[in-house]
């Protein structure tokens, strides 16, 4: 399940979701792929995705964005904790707007690290906490009470990049984009990190 919105998208989401791809090769594993805004972008270098959506509205949703897609994608149904995959079964995975609403990042993580061949790519692009003091406290405020249950269980205040780290990946690149100053809305990461 992806966590955004069509203002992120129009205000530079879709770029971002470009670059998340961009350059993939292989057979690649996309978790939590909502309703499939990432398919349009992989390139014709990737031969085949699993894509895994555990909520069966959204995954109807990726089913029809992956028949328009200009690779082959099968959409199956999954949670990031326990993926449909064999061990070392993909070159690259994809997190896009998910790990901030798993119940258990590092175990998501390292479910992500058994289906990944050694040397495999982790792409991300994901909500992280601000980097300015007084949002980041009031999103951490927000967390501990409402926020998760209006936003789907995606949670503003995580570290996500640290988590990425914890769970043994080799962080190759890394940015931090915010959308809009001043909001409440949480900041993203994008970037790449490689199993070892």
């Amino acid at each position: 399940m992806q966590c955004g919105g069509a203002e992120q998208e129009q205000s530079g989401g879709d770029e971002h979701r470009r670059a998340l791809v961009g350059g993939l090769r292989g057979r690649v594993l996309e978790v939590g792929a909502g309703h499939g805004l990432n398919f349009a972008h992989y390139p014709t270098t990737v031969t085949r995705v699993i894509a895994v959506e555990p909520e069966p509205y959204l995954r109807q949703l990726a089913v029809t964005a992956a028949a328009h897609a200009s690779v082959p994608i099968e959409v199956r149904e999954g949670t990031a904790e326990a993926l449909p995959a064999e061990d070392e079964e993909f070159d690259a995975a994809v997190v896009s707007l998910v790990l901030c609403s798993v119940p258990d990042q590092l175990l998501a993580l390292r479910e992500i690290a058994r289906v990944l061949r050694p040397g495999g790519e982790l792409r991300f692009y994901e909500h992280v906490v601000s980097s300015r003091p007084p949002i980041a406290r009031m999103q951490r405020l927000l967390d501990a009470t409402i926020y998760p249950h209006l936003a789907g269980g995606c949670h503003a205040a995580r570290d996500t990049g640290a988590a990425i780290r914890q769970a043994g990946f080799q962080v190759q690149d890394e940015r931090r984009v915010e959308f809009a100053k001043g909001r409440l809305e949480p900041a993203h990461i994008l970037g790449v990190g490689r199993r070892p």
